[in-house]
C-alpha cells in the first residue's frame, strides 16, 4: 500500500479479519508464506515491526482507573518516550482529540467515544508509521462513530499508512480507498470500494430445488436467463444474481420448472 493509504479489511464475524491484525502485528505466526509490514518481514523482525506500528484492538485498553493523561503518559513509556518530548507529544495528542477538557480526569468518566479517542491516541503516541484499528467504532453510537471517522481520515492525510477492519459496510465505502474482503480466512474479493460495488450490484438470489439437479445442465439452462447471471449449483442450493431479481425469478422458474420451491430473494445493499 502506499503510505497514507486506508486498506479495509471487510467480513463478517469469525472471517479471519482479527488473526490477519495478529499475524501482522506479530503475536502470532502465520502457518505459511510471507507477511511484511511497512516493507519489515514479521517473522524475521518481529521487534523492528512493533517500532514501526500502532494497533487499537477491538477491546478498549485503557486503563479507567487512571486519568487519560497517565494513560497516555504510561503508553509513553512503554515506547522509551520520556521527559519534555513526552509531555509535549501527550499534550498534543489530547489537543488534538479533543480530550484536554477531560485530561485529568478518570477515564471510567469519558464516554465510549470519549475512550475510543483515548485508545487511538495511546496507539499514536511513539509517531508509528502504519496504524492497525480492529473494528474500532463497533459499540459506538452515530453521533460517535462520525466523529472518529473524521479522526481516521486526518490520520491518513498526516500520512500514516492504516489498516482497518469492519464489519460496517459503510464504513469502509467512507474511509477506504482499498478493500478486501474475507471470509473464512481467505480473500474473495478486492479492490476499490467503487469496483466492488460495479460488480456486486443487483439482487441476490437463493433457490432450494426439491431434489437434486444435475449441475451442468442446470447451470446452462439458468445461464441462458436474460439478466440471470454468476448461477452456481450446490446440492440442492442454487444461488445466482440478477439486476432485477423479481422479474427474473419468473424467467428462471419457466425455464427449469422443478425449481418452483422455498424461494428466497435478497436485494444486495453492499457498501
Amino acid at each position: 500500500m502506499r503510505t497514507g493509504t486506508i486498506f479495509g479489511l471487510v467480513g463478517p464475524n469469525g472471517a479471519g479479519k482479527s488473526t490477519t491484525v495478529k499475524v501482522l502485528n506479530t503475536l502470532t505466526r502465520p502457518d505459511s508464506g510471507v507477511a511484511r509490514v511497512d516493507g519489515i518481514d514479521v517473522a524475521r523482525s518481529p521487534d523492528a515491526v512493533r517500532r514501526a506500528i500502532g494497533c487499537i484492538a477491538q477491546k478498549s485498553g485503557v486503563d479507567i482507573n487512571a486519568t487519560g493523561r497517565e494513560n497516555l503518559m504510561l503508553q509513553g513509556r512503554f515506547h522509551g518516550l520520556g521527559g519534555a518530548d513526552l509531555h509535549a507529544r501527550v499534550a498534543a495528542l489530547l489537543d488534538r482529540f479533543g480530550l484536554a477538557a477531560a485530561a485529568d480526569r478518570q477515564a471510567r468518566t469519558y464516554s465510549g467515544g470519549m475512550q475510543r479517542k483515548l485508545d487511538v491516541a495511546t496507539g499514536l503516541i511513539h509517531r508509528p508509521r502504519v496504524l492497525f484499528l480492529d473494528e474500532p467504532t463497533t459499540g459506538l453510537d452515530p453521533e460517535a462513530r462520525a466523529d472518529l471517522w473524521q479522526e481516521i481520515a486526518r490520520l491518513a492525510a498526516d500520512g500514516i499508512t492504516v489498516l482497518l477492519t469492519t464489519h460496517y459496510l459503510e464504513e469502509a465505502d467512507r474511509l477506504a480507498s482499498r478493500l478486501a474482503i474475507v471470509d473464512r480466512g481467505r480473500v474473495v474479493a478486492e479492490g476499490t470500494p467503487e469496483g466492488l460495488k460495479a460488480e456486486l450490484s443487483g439482487d441476490a438470489i437463493h433457490v432450494e430445488l426439491v431434489e437434486p439437479s444435475a449441475e451442468a445442465p442446470l447451470v446452462a439452462t439458468l445461464a441462458a436467463v436474460p439478466a440471470v447471471r454468476e448461477v452456481t449449483v450446490t446440492g440442492v442450493i442454487v444461488r445466482a444474481r440478477a439486476d432485477h431479481g423479481g422479474a427474473a425469478v419468473p424467467a428462471m422458474i419457466t425455464a427449469n420448472p422443478s425449481m418452483c420451491v422455498q424461494l428466497r430473494l435478497f436485494p444486495v445493499a453492499v457498501l
